[in-house]
């Protein structure tokens, strides 16, 4: 069974940094690319970064500089480093295996002073 799940969202006032984790299950982990996506509040999904198999990234414009993404073959996790984190971060990141499409539920992040 294909499983997603990310951890490590929560609060956090700007300039503040989080780390997001997905942690993937029922898929052969090291043959797939992930992406992250966030959704602000009363926004549509939003792209953040890519990850591919050999470990080369991209960011998106909003984001390049302060995030950083870093996959773990070993330990089948992808992790998202946020940092000096602004008040348009916020939003629910979701982690996406492009291999079967296969989502997780999403992880609540909230930057605010």
């Amino acid at each position: 069974q294909v499983q997603l799940v990310e951890s490590g969202g929560g609060w956090v006032q700007p300039g503040g940094s989080l780390r997001l984790s997905c942690a993937a299950s029922g898929f052969p982990f090291s043959s797939s690319a992930f992406r992250w996506y966030r959704q602000p509040p009363g926004k549509e999904r939003e792209w953040v970064a890519t990850i591919f198999t050999g470990g080369a990234t991209n960011y998106a414009d909003a984001v390049k500089g302060r995030f950083t993404l870093a996959r773990d073959n070993g330990y089948t996790m992808v992790t998202l480093q946020m940092d000096n984190l602004k008040i348009e971060d916020t939003g629910i990141y979701y982690c996406n295996a492009m291999l079967g499409n296969a989502w997780g539920q999403g992880t609540q992040v909230a930057v605010s002073s």
